[in-house]
């Protein structure tokens, strides 16, 4: 079967990048951003594979990373409080704010925000819609710190460019760390920031080497695959 013929638009960003080869970091970012002509604003993705199997507990990969620069993206943020703490939450920015009322519109499938928290005695009534936020990847976790009673921090940091990760079945990581129209230099100081979180998430049960492979890319353009070394330090 003969492969399907490149469109003019794929053959022509990946023109001028060499496949096999790792780039820097910096240099990466150059080229990513070059092609990304998108009539959009396309986001910049990092995707990393990681020596890990996260079937097993061990193994699993997890956490939140605060972007220097922000994600460039506007999240709607729905929080799960009563009293005291839902107002914090409104006067903090938050979207979305309730307690049981707003367990009914997400059972009844309204969601209307993309990240979300919860006080830690909310947890019972939320508890409940796991199905529903799990799939998506929304259930709040302490861990990741969007089980808390620092409402306005929480709330502060989804709207402003704090990042959740979490391996996917294959050990990658992956995650939008900005947009093409964001500076060359901002770019790379959020992905630093993004594969040290990453490092430091490094769990107990990983054996041999961890941070395999990486490559960054824009929504509609090509990967660039970076040496990993150059992701840290400098």
């Amino acid at each position: 079967m003969a492969m399907a013929k490149l469109g003019k638009r794929t053959a022509k960003a990946r023109d001028g990048i060499d496949r096999s080869k790792l780039y820097s970091l910096p240099e990466a970012v150059k080229l990513i951003k070059a092609r990304a002509n998108a009539k959009f604003d396309e986001t910049i993705e990092v995707a990393m594979n990681l020596g890990v199997d996260p079937r097993h507990a061990d193994q699993m990969v997890r956490g939140v990373v605060n972007l220097p620069n922000g994600s460039g993206r506007s999240v709607r943020v729905g929080v799960f409080a009563r009293g005291a703490k839902a107002e914090e939450a409104k006067a903090a920015g938050a979207d979305v704010v309730g307690a049981e009322d707003l367990v009914e519109k997400v059972q009844g499938g309204a969601i209307d925000f993309d990240r979300c928290i919860a006080t830690p005695d909310m947890m019972p009534l939320v508890g409940r819609l796991g199905k529903v936020l799990g799939p998506r990847g929304m259930m709040p976790n302490p861990k990741v710190g969007t089980v808390t009673m620092d409402i306005t921090n929480a709330v502060k940091g989804a709207k402003g460019g704090s990042v959740e990760f979490r391996v996917e079945k294959a050990g990658i990581v992956q995650a939008g760390v900005g947009k093409a129209s964001f500076p060359e230099n901002k770019l790379v100081e959020n992905i630093k920031a993004f594969a040290d979180a990453v490092q430091k998430a490094k769990p107990p049960g990983a054996k041999g080497h961890y941070i395999n492979r990486v490559a960054i890319s824009s929504t509609m353009g090509p990967g660039v695959k970076i040496e990993p070394s150059s992701l840290f330090g400098g």
